[in-house]
């Protein structure tokens, strides 16, 4: 697993250093937390409290706008959420990246380049630890992009219950894997208000915002959206979400 691992962040490096990245290296100790304030690890900090990071999205974007078009960081992130499952973990270390000047598509298509660069390299240099796991690794030329709607579409055929506008549990992602032939694809094109409040709206369809997720094997493995860069509209989403 190490050994997977290490490919797997040599190879996401490689990819984004190679696409004009530059990587950055956040602090994991912050006064204060950047999302949801019930999540965090709390500790002494000399004389006052500190928490542990939830994510590090905060110093990127601080970045792009200090003048860094291309950041990316490998860090740790820390949620203080009871769960004993292989998908929620208490300190995971975050792939990220944040680009300036550019869109959702922009955003995949760098995405889509880094995640074929690490199957490839782990299908090349992993071999005997990927025959040891038991696991087959397939590279693809090309990732898919399938709409948020035409996914609803798909479940909804296959008689799994879910209605437009409602996110995807588990279980209803596990099944996209039935209904659509790749391992690895993105849903895009999802509805506004299951998204963060920061995703930009579709310019003609402002129920539809330019977010995306990236799933593998019926697991969402990361997730991204164009960031709303005008101050009205940001406030009228705030607004909008109380």
């Amino acid at each position: 697993v190490f050994k997977v691992q290490h490919e797997a962040l040599r190879a996401f490096r490689e990819a984004l250093t190679g696409l004009a990245f530059q990587e950055i290296r956040p602090p994991c100790i912050v006064a204060a937390a950047t999302e949801g304030g019930t999540e965090v690890f709390r500790l002494e900090y000399f004389e006052r409290h500190a928490f542990l990071v939830q994510s590090p999205q905060l110093y990127k974007q601080l970045a792009v706008i200090g003048g860094m078009d291309r950041v990316f960081m490998t860090v740790p992130v820390f949620r203080a959420e009871k769960h004993n499952t292989t998908t929620h973990l208490n300190e995971v270390l975050q792939m990220d990246a944040e680009m300036g000047f550019c869109d959702h598509n922009d955003a995949m298509d760098v995405l889509e380049k880094t995640a074929i660069n690490v199957l490839k390299r782990v299908s090349e240099n992993c071999g005997e630890s990927l025959k040891t796991l038991g696991v087959e690794v397939k590279v693809p030329e090309k990732v898919p992009r399938y709409t948020y709607t035409d996914c609803v579409e798909r479940l909804k055929a296959a008689g799994v219950k879910i209605e437009w506008g409602e996110d995807f549990a588990k279980d209803q992602e596990k099944k996209l894997i039935e209904l659509i032939p790749e391992e690895l694809f993105f849903i895009t094109e999802w509805p506004t208000k299951v998204r963060a409040f920061y995703s930009m709206p579709m310019e003609n369809r402002p129920e539809v915002c330019n977010a995306f997720d990236l799933m593998y094997r019926g697991l969402e493995i990361a997730s991204g959206a164009q960031r709303i860069h005008k101050p009205e509209l940001l406030i009228e989403a705030l607004k909008s979400r109380g």
